[in-house]
């Protein structure tokens, strides 16, 4: 079994904007599967797909972002799920709108949601995809990243959710170097 989680915050309020884009990839994912999303005793929606005869739980925590890793390690304690059977989808402001980055390992970078599962995974090695969200030009990162993508980058971000949705199902087919290659290479 493999565990795709994409990052966000739930609720109306939050629903499209910058930080909810691992949410976006989810929902792609689960609509390419024809899934459906249950809340769980985990404090995460939970859409569990099957791709290739292997079960995938598509995963959206609602413990918010800075809490993300809670529900993250409780499902794959549950599951039992090893950590290289993770992917962890969130919004990165040092990447352009439209590119993704595919990385094994890293450190949180910054990011909240990113330092809550390193904190309750007790690992940084957890593979992660990376979608871009720009930094703004005044530096008020909290009202950009709650704030919703312009019209100009709606276009740019469409894209970036399908090539991240096309990302993890080519993990699930192969793995996860070929979709690096193949990802990191198309960004633009």
């Amino acid at each position: 079994m493999k565990m795709i989680v994409g990052l966000g915050n739930p609720g109306k309020k939050y629903e499209d904007t910058r930080h909810n884009v691992g949410f976006m990839v989810i929902n792609e994912l689960n609509e390419r599967f024809n899934g459906s999303f249950k809340v769980t005793k985990y404090n995460g929606e939970v859409s569990t797909i099957v791709h290739k005869g292997e079960k995938v739980l598509l995963v959206k925590p609602l413990t918010y972002m800075n809490e993300s890793g809670q529900c993250i390690r409780q499902l794959a304690d549950y599951y039992e799920i090893p950590t290289d059977d993770i992917v962890i989808v969130y919004d990165d402001l040092n990447l352009p709108v439209g590119q993704l980055r595919l990385r094994q390992k890293g450190s949180a970078g910054g990011h909240n949601g990113i330092k809550s599962t390193i904190q309750h995974l007790d690992t940084q090695d957890f593979k992660r995809v990376k979608v871009g969200i720009t930094r703004p030009d005044d530096g008020n990162i909290i009202n950009w990243v709650l704030g919703r993508f312009s019209k100009k980058e709606q276009p740019d971000v469409a894209i970036s959710i399908k090539e991240a949705a096309d990302a993890l199902e080519m993990w699930l087919t192969a793995d996860f170097i070929q979709a690096m290659n193949r990802y990191n290479q198309a960004a633009k």
